[in-house]
């Protein structure tokens, strides 16, 4: 299988360690374009499109293997398997984030740090946890997509992105939503909203930078404090930022963050 093709696979930088960046629902590997040359003097850096996103190969898309993260885990190990040289840190964004934890899972070892940006194991709230949705609001959601994908689009991703101060960036995750096809983006958002990762996040003890925002309509600070306390070997760092993408809305900060990390664990 060509992987470069069917992900759109974009490789630079050079460096004792590698850095995965996945991007994030409705969005696609651009997403990272202040972020990857931040870091490609000293990384290597792989950056690509989950599949049915971006520039991927439309051809490869399986309903079936797609209709649940490990499908999309199963992509990042033989991605990592590849392109991987020296030891190996998943930036993941949102659903990407648990996408990244499973694959860890499913290979023990292989990924040696976690980069987390806005993650949620679950997104429902239920007792003694908070998602920062109920059930019915999930469920209202995805009627909506169903019904009205690029309606839905247009109404909340500019809520999603935040950025008050930057409405271009609203108006690109828009542009980034209506161009995704609809039902893959549908199938996508089904699986994303009623994931449940809460057990594969407990316990976890890969190293993990958890980057929450201030003020998240998807993520809430609570979450990032459930999983800092989740994940043994675990920081949570909190940028001062409205909105679920800080790593286009508040690039510098993130970067700071990711250094000390990188620095504290070692990785180069």
């Amino acid at each position: 299988m060509d992987l470069q093709r069917r992900n759109n696979v974009r490789v630079t930088g050079d460096g004792p360690a590698t850095l995965v960046f996945s991007h994030g629902f409705g969005c696609d590997q651009t997403m990272w374009r202040h972020l990857v040359p931040a870091f490609s003097e000293r990384f290597r850096t792989v950056s690509y499109d989950l599949v049915g996103a971006g520039k991927s190969d439309l051809t490869a898309y399986d309903p079936v293997k797609y209709d649940q993260l490990a499908g999309y885990a199963e992509d990042v190990n033989e991605l990592i398997e590849h392109y991987g040289q020296g030891p190996v840190v998943f930036v993941g964004h949102s659903v990407s984030a648990m996408i990244g934890v499973l694959a860890d899972r499913r290979r023990p070892g292989q990924i040696a740090g976690h980069v987390m940006v806005g993650p949620s194991p679950c997104y429902m709230n239920s007792a003694g946890y908070v998602g920062g949705f109920e059930p019915q609001d999930i469920a209202s959601l995805l009627e909506t997509l169903e019904s009205n994908y690029l309606g839905w689009s247009s109404n909340m991703a500019p809520v999603i992105m935040g950025a008050p101060g930057q409405p271009a960036l609203g108006e690109e995750l828009t542009n980034s939503f209506c161009q995704t096809d609809p039902e893959i983006a549908r199938q996508f958002a089904r699986v994303t909203f009623l994931s449940d990762n809460r057990r594969d996040v407990e316990g976890l003890a890969t190293p993990a930078l958890i980057l929450q925002s201030t003020d998240d309509i998807i993520a809430p600070t609570a979450v990032g404090e459930y999983l800092n306390q989740a994940m043994p070997n675990s920081t949570l760092c909190i940028i001062d930022n409205v909105g679920h993408c800080p790593h286009l809305s508040a690039p510098s900060p993130c970067a700071a963050a990711m250094s000390t990390f990188f620095s504290t664990w070692a990785f180069a």
